[in-house]
């Protein structure tokens, strides 16, 4: 392999749904045939040669490592603010408030955008780039705005960012800080979707929103990949995963395909669920009705942004992996997402974002069900910082005024 090129085994796109086989060397959006998303896949006779557990477990560069079954081809294309390889926690004194001696949690937070969205823009960014791109376009009810804004200023290529007017304002302040346009929307999601592809329609940009371009996937399948080698080569019993437009998990459950078919891993696969909160929970109530798709949530509420997704473009694909992995998904109470941001906090897991709190809190709904049991290993992906978030209800103190005749009136009381 040339210096100048990457060990990419990239063989064709393919609907997800139709099963037509594109040139992948081409800037695709969704599925011709169908309007649905379009998959990537490899030539993993070729990747064995090379992609072996020995080699990557000895490479550096974050997500990267895993070049043979990422989609660029050449190396200056390659764009990476470090993200990636993120830790797997043990378990700690959460686990035991909560009763689950193997509850791990993947620290997405970590990444370089404080979000698991730096996973998919980086891969997005790079290959769209790649396939001569000069405008990058999505909606973002928070955090994929400012991985994209992010990315796109390290590739040197323009970004314009769709986001609900009521989207955090962290999230807002960070696209513009990275030099994107932001187009504030009064609306959902699903409204600004249908600005982004307006705006793309008009200027010629590039659409890099949830699933319809074919490769953000592709970075997030990552967190598969490094769950499998995070547990020596095996996979959890279960992972617990806040779903909006779903790009995770459908991504993971390809890891473990590709994971599989490389000798990797055997057949065994984790439960995977999916947690919503009862505000806007599409993905539970298709998988409670027995539904191949999810109809669209009317009058989406939630203060976790991320998962304010009232209509999934993937919604197929991720209850296919829900079902076919037996597992399953969950609806939060949204009162118990923000007083479980408090308490996981209280109890040494760090200020999480309110989606992944929403996941944390599914966990007691889960044991009562038996979904689970103390003793199983499972993940649960803290997806992005909890200062990225609003910030919750908590109690603010006084302000103490400058004068020490004060100081000791507070100190007393401690």
């Amino acid at each position: 392999m040339g210096r100048d090129l990457t060990a990419s085994t990239l063989a064709f796109v393919e609907g997800a749904l139709s099963k037509k086989r594109y040139d992948p060397d081409q800037l695709r959006g969704t599925d011709p045939a169908d309007g649905r998303t379009l998959l990537a896949r490899y030539d993993l006779e070729r990747a064995r040669i090379s992609l072996t557990k020995d080699a990557v477990t000895a490479r550096r560069g974050g997500l990267w490592r895993w070049e043979e079954l990422l989609p660029v081809r050449g190396r200056r294309f390659v764009t990476t603010l470090g993200e990636g390889s993120t830790p797997l926690l043990p378990p700690g004194r959460l686990s035991r408030k909560l009763g689950l001696d193997g509850l791990h949690t993947k620290a997405e937070s970590t990444n370089p955008t404080g979000s698991f969205k730096a996973r998919g823009m980086a891969v997005a960014v790079s290959r769209a780039v790649e396939l001569g791109a000069t405008h990058l376009v999505a909606p973002s009810a928070g955090n994929a705005a400012g991985a994209l804004a992010a990315y796109a200023s390290a590739a040197g290529v323009e970004a314009t960012v769709v986001m609900p007017a009521d989207a955090p304002l962290a999230n807002q302040l960070e696209a513009l800080a990275c030099g994107a346009r932001l187009i504030l929307l009064d609306g959902l999601i699903s409204d600004c979707g249908k600005l982004a592809r307006l705006v793309c329609e008009k200027t010629g940009g590039f659409d890099v929103a949830t699933l319809r371009e074919p490769y953000r996937v592709e970075g997030k399948k990552t967190l598969g990949f490094e769950l499998a080698e995070d547990f020596g080569w095996s996979l959890p019993d279960v992972v617990v995963y806040p779903t909006g437009g779903g790009t995770g998990l459908i991504g993971m459950w390809k890891a473990f395909e590709e994971l599989q078919a490389l000798g990797f891993i055997d057949s065994s696969r984790p439960r995977m669920f999916s947690v919503q909160s009862d505000g806007c929970a599409p993905i539970v109530r298709a998988f409670e009705q027995g539904a191949a798709f999810a109809e669209p949530w009317p009058r989406a509420a939630t203060q976790a942004a991320g998962i304010r997704v009232p209509s999934a473009l993937g919604d197929h694909l991720i209850l296919e992996c829900l079902r076919r992995s037996g597992g399953g998904a969950i609806a939060v109470p949204e009162a118990e997402i923000v007083s479980m941001q408090v308490y996981a906090a209280r109890n040494g897991a760090g200020y999480l974002s309110l989606e992944s709190a929403a996941a944390f809190a599914a966990l007691p709904i889960m044991r009562e069900q038996g979904l689970i049991d103390m003793a199983e290993r499972i993940v649960v992906f803290d997806t992005g910082a909890g200062f990225k978030s609003e910030p919750p209800s908590i109690e603010r103190p006084t302000v103490v005024a400058n004068d020490p005749g004060a100081w000791e009136a507070i100190v007393a009381a401690l």
